[in-house]
């Protein structure tokens, strides 16, 4: 096996912990009649662990190396699903499972990439963001069909992802080093204060995620398919991150005619999902949710590779970490989507809240066009 495909085992590992949860939400929500607020909120709890943990991650490769990072991270992940097996009943164990979550991938995420890329002759970017998207789809597809059809549904989905470690562990565990263990301090001001990054990056990375959770973590619950919504959510899920997966070889060639370019396109298929979940949801069709899942999904994977692609342009080899980990900090802001959507909905019909939402994501694309 090629050394990157040993390394973005590792990637797709953690990524399919991260993810695993989504269609369980209609499971906790249902069996466990936990309010919707409160299923939101422990959703979001990953974002608490995640981002601390993306800000260390870089600095611990540097001096543990990539591989000395990603080794107990695999463990970490591993664990938050043992937690979550045993918190099936239990709130406070939920949601600290979720934060053990997020900081497993906050702290994978930023050295998983560059170790991807290092171990990569070109397209770094495009294989890093594939196993990422392959690691988010999967999860919850797998999670979604376990917990619909087999008994246990707040447990057997966790044994999987407890399998897909196993398996990741044995292919990465001796992948080649490629970061030689330094203390030297990495020093990031030069990228993250390029006008170029803060003009285009950081407003357009929280749709990355924003996109996709308003696809897989919103819609499904606000419109179920009858008779199977915990695996029909599972299915939007992987149809969201599996179209982001297949859209990136696209997206790759886009940047590479253009550079920058694929972050306008990301926007636009943002804009376009926002107002077909609108759609859906004003005329109450659950079949609207199949393109609305592909278009946002397509945005998801534009974004994310021209955010990464970017963010390769713009730092150095020794900054590349570093600031790949503060491009997924500014990403996982949109994590809180589902949150905020819950919160807006209180007020205003969820038809309306897309619609504004459309509208704010327009407004960002003649800012950020290059």
């Amino acid at each position: 096996m090629k050394p990157w495909l040993r390394a973005a085992s590792a990637v797709l590992a953690v990524g399919w912990g991260a993810n695993q949860f989504s269609p369980l939400l209609i499971v906790y929500r249902d069996l466990d009649h936990l309010s919707s607020s409160l299923v939101a909120a422990v959703f979001g709890a990953y974002v608490i662990g995640l981002i601390p943990a993306l800000l260390v991650g870089a600095p611990l490769s540097a001096r543990l190396g990539r591989r000395g990072v990603m080794r107990p991270v695999l463990v970490l992940s591993a664990l938050a699903s043992v937690i979550l097996i045993f918190g099936a009943d239990n709130l406070w164990l939920l949601g600290l499972g979720r934060l053990v979550a997020g900081v497993a991938s906050g702290a994978a995420f930023g050295p998983g990439s560059a170790w991807i890329k290092e171990l990569s002759p070109s397209g770094g970017a495009r294989r890093s963001a594939g196993a990422l998207s392959a690691g988010f789809g999967g999860g919850p597809l797998v999670a979604g069909i376990l917990a619909q059809w087999l008994p246990m549904p707040a447990v057997v989905p966790y044994l999987a992802h407890l399998v897909v470690v196993a398996v990741a562990a044995a292919l990465c565990w001796h992948a080649p080093e490629t970061s030689p263990v330094s203390g030297r301090r990495v020093r990031l001001r030069n990228a993250l204060r390029h006008p170029e990054f803060l003009r285009r990056v950081v407003p357009s990375a929280p749709l990355v995620f924003g996109a996709a959770t308003t696809s897989f973590a919103v819609l499904p619950t606000i419109l179920p398919v009858p008779g199977v919504p915990i695996a029909s959510s599972g299915a939007i899920a992987g149809l969201t991150l599996g179209s982001g997966l297949l859209v990136q070889p696209l997206a790759r060639r886009l940047e590479a005619r253009r550079a920058g370019s694929v972050l306008t396109f990301g926007l636009a298929s943002a804009v376009l999902g926002f107002l077909l979940a609108a759609l859906s949801v004003g005329l109450g069709q659950v079949f609207l949710l199949v393109p609305t899942a592909i278009v946002l999904g397509c945005g998801y994977g534009m974004l994310l590779v021209g955010g990464l692609s970017r963010v390769e342009a713009l730092a150095s080899a020794e900054e590349l970490a570093g600031v790949t980990a503060v491009f997924y900090c500014l990403a996982y802001v949109g994590f809180v989507a589902p949150y905020l959507f819950t919160a807006v909905n209180t007020i205003a019909p969820a038809a309306l809240v897309f619609v504004a939402a459309a509208v704010v994501v327009a407004l960002l694309v003649p800012v950020t066009v290059k």
